[in-house]
C-alpha cells in the first residue's frame, strides 16, 4: 500500500511548484489517481481558482501511474500535450480525479516492452468541495524509457 503522506512529500520535492500549491495527493491505486489544492494559495484577482492551478493539479495524475499499475524498468512519465476547459468559477479546495483501466494498462505495459515508449489518454475532472465539476481535462501523456 502506498503511503500518500510519503507520496505527496516526494512529488513536491521533485516538483518545487507542487509544493507552494500545496498539491496533496489523496489516492492512487492501479486504476484511480486524485489530487487536491486548497484555494489560500491558488486563487487568483478575483479570489476564484487560479486557471494555472487547476490545470496543474489535472496534469500532475499522469506522473503518478508509474509509481504503480505503469511501473516499468526506466520508464519515465512525460505530459505531451493537455486540453482543458474550465467550466465554472471554483472559490472552494478542488479535487482531480481520473483513472485508468485494466486493458488499457496492459495495452502500454505491452507497447512500452517493444518500443520502449506508449501513448496514453487520461481523461480528469476536476470539482470543488460541493462535487461540481470545474474543469474538465484530455491529457496525452508517454512513459518513455531513459
Amino acid at each position: 500500500m502506498i503511503d500518500l503522506q510519503e507520496l505527496t512529500a516526494d512529488v513536491r520535492r521533485l516538483i518545487p511548484i507542487l509544493d507552494a500549491m500545496q498539491v496533496e495527493i489523496i489516492e492512487l491505486d492501479r486504476t484511480t489517481a486524485a489530487a487536491r489544492i486548497p484555494a489560500g494559495p491558488n486563487v487568483n484577482h478575483f479570489g476564484m481558482a487560479y486557471a494555472g492551478s487547476l490545470f496543474t493539479v489535472a496534469e500532475v495524475l499522469g506522473g503518478l501511474f508509474p509509481r504503480t499499475s505503469l511501473a516499468a524498468e526506466g520508464g519515465v512519465p512525460l505530459v505531451k500535450r493537455m486540453e482543458i476547459d474550465f467550466l465554472r468559477p471554483a472559490a472552494t479546495d478542488v479535487v482531480s480525479r481520473t483513472s485508468i483501466t485494466e486493458d488499457e494498462i496492459a495495452r502500454i505495459l505491452s507497447e512500452y516492452d517493444e518500443r520502449g515508449k506508449a501513448d496514453f489518454e487520461l481523461a480528469t475532472e476536476v470539482t470543488d468541495t460541493a462535487g461540481t465539476v470545474v474543469a474538465a481535462t484530455r491529457g496525452f501523456y508517454q512513459l518513455r524509457r531513459f
